[in-house]
C-alpha cells in the first residue's frame, strides 16, 4: 500500500477519526499545518498528499517525483495547480456533498434568524429596552412570517435542492434562478426578472467570473426593502460593502453571510466592521463555520478513503 502524508489535519478540526484513511495506506504522516515550503519537505517520499489549504504549485509538484495523488479535503482545488499535476501524472480527487446537511441547516438558520430580527432584538435586550418596557413584549423591529414569501435560490445543486426541502417545509415558495452566465440556454427565469418578487435570496453558486459580485448595487437597486440575503456559498458572490451600505439605507431587509472574500479576514472587512460598531442592523455574520458539525467533518475522511481505495483499484 502506498505511504500518505497529511498537511493540515488542524483544518479539519479537532476529535476526527483519521481510522477510515489509515486503512487504505501504509503510513499516514500527520502534520497539524504546513506551509508551502514545508510542504517540499515533508512530501519529498510520499506517493499521497491529502491536503486542503495548503497551496501545491507547479514548482512545489516538480520537486516531488514519487507523488502520485493528491486528495482535497474540500470541494474546491484552486489550491493545486492542475496543470501542473496533470503534467506530472499526478491525480487530483477532492470530495463533494460531505456537509449538505450541516450547510443546509446552518442556511435555514440565517434565514429564520433574520426573518426574526434576532440581531436587533439581542441588541435591544443587552440595553435593558425589554426591562423598561410599558408591555409585555418588544414589537418594534417586525418580523417575516416565512410563511408564503417568495424564496429565490442561486444555484440547483445537491445542497440547494436540500436547502428548498426545508424551506417548503416552512410554507415558502422556492424559486431557483437560470445558472449566471448560461441563461440563453437555461428555461428558467433569470435572477433579474425574480429579484423585485423575491423576500429571500439564498446563494448556493461557486464564484466564478459570472457570479462575482452578483449581487450588485445595481441588482441590489431592484429589491424590495425587505429583502432577506444569505450567502454560504463564497465570499464576493455579493459586493459585501454595496449590500451594507443597503441595510444600513433601509433598502434591505436582513443579511447574513458566512463567508467573505479573504478568510480569515485579517485586513478586516465593512460588515465585521459594522458589528464592531455596535450598529442596529439586521446583521448576522458567521466565520465560514456552516460546513463544521462532526458528521460533515468526518465524512470528509470517510470519502477521502474512498478517493484513495477508488485511485488504487483503477
Amino acid at each position: 500500500m502506498p505511504n500518505a502524508v497529511m498537511l493540515d489535519a488542524e483544518s479539519l478540526g479537532p476529535d476526527i477519526d483519521l481510522t477510515a484513511i489509515r486503512e487504505r495506506v501504509s503510513h499516514l504522516a500527520v502534520y497539524g499545518q504546513s506551509t508551502t515550503t514545508e510542504a517540499r519537505a515533508r512530501l519529498a517520499n510520499a506517493e499521497i498528499a491529502i491536503v486542503n489549504k495548503v497551496v501545491l504549485d507547479a514548482e512545489t509538484l516538480s520537486a516531488l517525483p514519487t507523488l502520485r495523488l493528491i486528495c482535497v479535503l474540500a470541494t474546491g482545488l484552486n489550491n493545486i495547480d492542475l496543470e501542473a499535476a496533470k503534467a506530472q501524472g499526478v491525480t487530483v480527487k477532492n470530495v463533494s456533498a460531505y456537509g449538505t446537511a450541516s450547510v443546509s441547516q446552518h442556511t435555514l438558520m440565517l434565514i429564520l434568524a433574520l426573518a426574526n430580527r434576532l440581531p436587533l432584538y439581542q441588541r435591544a435586550i443587552a440595553a435593558g429596552q425589554w426591562q423598561q418596557s410599558e408591555f409585555f413584549c418588544l414589537q418594534q423591529h417586525p418580523t417575516l412570517q416565512l410563511a408564503g414569501k417568495n424564496l429565490v435560490m442561486v444555484g440547483q445543486g445537491e445542497l440547494g435542492s436540500e436547502v428548498a426541502r426545508l424551506a417548503e417545509a416552512f410554507g415558502m415558495n422556492v424559486i431557483f434562478a437560470a445558472r449566471p452566465g448560461n441563461e440563453a440556454n437555461d428555461k428558467r427565469p433569470t435572477l433579474d426578472e425574480l429579484l423585485p418578487g423575491a423576500d429571500i435570496v439564498s446563494l448556493h453558486c461557486p464564484l466564478n467570473e459570472t457570479t462575482h459580485h452578483l449581487i450588485n448595487q445595481e441588482r441590489l437597486g431592484k429589491v424590495k426593502p425587505s429583502l432577506l440575503l444569505v450567502n454560504c456559498a463564497r465570499g464576493g458572490i455579493i459586493d459585501e460593502e454595496a449590500a451594507l451600505n443597503a441595510l444600513k439605507n433601509g433598502k434591505l431587509g436582513g443579511l447574513g453571510v458566512d463567508v467573505l472574500p479573504n478568510e480569515p479576514p485579517r485586513d478586516g472587512h465593512a460588515l465585521l466592521d459594522a458589528l464592531h460598531q455596535g450598529e442596529a442592523l439586521n446583521l448576522i455574520v458567521t466565520p465560514h463555520n456552516a460546513w463544521i458539525t462532526p458528521e460533515a467533518r468526518q465524512n470528509i475522511v470517510k470519502l477521502t478513503a474512498d478517493n484513495i481505495y477508488a485511485w488504487q483499484s483503477a
